[in-house]
């Protein structure tokens, strides 16, 4: 049975879709965000003042969410900051920088690298542990930011997190919720993976390599946000304290990755082992470093980490508090006036689609890419994947098979649209590391991405 949609719903398809808009022709979208959330909390409440009220606990609802995510990539910045002042930056990368010699080189290594470490440790901490050290290596072969952004964003919040086959999380809940042992969704789902990996990301590699033809990308800057006391003071330590440090530091950061193995830390664990991991660097370097100012030296590294980290989610704070809206968030920031039976905004709209659609194996495929889009609209990428396994049995048994593709199928769409991929707040990790636009990289996923989902669903109707 489908559930009622309510002026709610009709409101929050419509600002998705100016969102979208705003977005595709390169304009701001926090104007349209706030008035989204104000007309959706003033629609619910009928009250002005609450409604006003509303806006700003949706930030800081937003803040709250986000806030783990701001403090990890503040920090790893700050080290990147004492790393590129002391030089020690320079003595770590010239080992890599033998392997990568071109832009090609530096696009696919780097992908792949992402793709293997995110298999073991989610996306987020493999940006760390990655970002800081080849992101200098591209760049001097002539690769652009936003090209390591593109391929740290794309095998790992995309190959990765979709097919998950390591930790298989997102398998488990998709599988749960189709009844179905979570061996046959991650077998399913394989080809699935791969052609939307290998379509996406050649399908990438390949405009990207177009602009940097055209020059479209040889003046775009490191977004906004200016370097600042960053230029390196070779003063600063010996030749051999750098090499000593460029040997420590990827030792100290191989040992996280043992104890994430042995200790089985993963997701948000795992990135608090590394964010710990960064701090102690950073404070070693510091006091190593600007000796008896050392103290002081390490709280500037700090703050310039902080003022990047803030300056960088300020535009997305907006947009996240908007999207929060389509899920839990909505009964947290404005109340209970969502009807007892709905499961939030966003999976009411998927349970309404596939409630609303007849039944052959091509369409099942469309809706089920669909409704995995839809729910990865909040951001999250796995807050709707259960929905995807419920409609993906639910087709299944009216059309006698095909249960485990339609998961898989649902879950890559989800995972790849909210995973990290083009919600601009979800890719921030990769994008802040990078130092380039969080829209702008959202912008340059759309493309590949949506001709990924639909030569995958074309390749899952043969599936069925």
């Amino acid at each position: 049975m489908g559930v009622e949609l309510l002026a709610l719903h009709w409101i929050y398809v419509l600002f998705i879709v100016l969102i979208i808009g705003f977005m595709v022709m390169r304009r701001d979208t926090t104007l349209v965000c706030i008035i989204g959330i104000f007309t959706l909390a003033i629609t619910a409440t009928g009250s002005f003042s609450g409604s006003i009220s509303g806006i700003f606990n949706s930030f800081i609802y937003a803040i709250t969410e986000l806030l783990p995510t701001i403090l990890v990539i503040s920090i790893i910045v700050a080290m990147s900051r004492v790393l590129t002042k002391t030089g020690i930056n320079d003595a770590m990368i010239s080992p890599f920088a033998k392997f990568i010699r071109t832009p090609a080189l530096a696009y696919w290594v780097i992908g792949i690298l992402m793709m293997v470490i995110s298999w073991f440790f989610w996306p987020s901490p493999a940006v760390a542990l990655l970002g800081a050290v080849l992101l200098p290596v591209a760049i001097r072969v002539g690769l652009p930011a936003l090209g390591v952004a593109m391929a740290m964003n794309l095998f790992g919040h995309g190959i990765a997190l979709s097919g998950d086959f390591i930790i298989q999380a997102a398998p488990k809940l998709t599988a749960d919720a189709a009844s179905l042992p979570v061996g046959d969704v991650i077998t399913a789902s394989i080809p699935l993976v791969i052609t939307m990996g290998l379509v996406t990301t050649v399908t990438a590699f390949l405009f990207l390599k177009r602009d940097m033809k055209r020059g479209k990308l040889q003046d775009m800057p490191f977004s906004e946000i200016k370097e600042t006391d960053t230029d390196v003071d070779h003063s600063l330590l010996s030749s051999g304290k750098k090499k000593f440090f460029a040997f420590l530091i990827p030792l100290a950061f191989a040992l996280d990755v043992a104890a994430m193995l042995t200790l089985n830390l993963q997701g948000g664990d795992a990135t608090a082992l590394i964010g710990g991991t960064s701090v102690f660097i950073l404070l070693i370097l510091s006091l190593t470093a600007h000796n008896h100012h050392g103290l002081e030296k390490a709280t500037g590294y700090l703050i310039e980490g902080f003022q990047f980290g803030f300056k960088v989610f300020g535009p997305v704070i907006p947009i996240a508090a908007f999207f929060y809206l389509g899920d839990a968030g909505f009964t947290k920031i404005i109340g209970e006036y969502l009807p007892e039976a709905s499961q939030g905004i966003v999976n009411d709209l998927g349970v309404a689609l596939a409630h609303s659609v007849p039944l052959t194996k091509e369409i099942a495929a469309v809706t089920l890419t669909s409704i995995g889009a839809i729910t990865g609209l909040d951001g999250s990428g796995f807050s709707g994947i259960s929905l995807a396994g419920s409609v993906a049995n639910l087709f299944s048994t009216e059309m006698d098979g095909g249960a485990a593709t339609l998961t898989a199928l649902g879950q890559i769409s989800a995972i790849w649209v909210g995973g990290g991929t083009i919600i601009p707040w979800a890719l921030i990790p990769a994008a802040a590391i990078c130092n380039v636009d969080p829209f702008e990289l959202a912008r340059r996923n759309i493309l590949p991405v949506t001709i990924g989902l639909v030569v995958t669903t074309i390749v899952a109707m043969f599936l069925i």
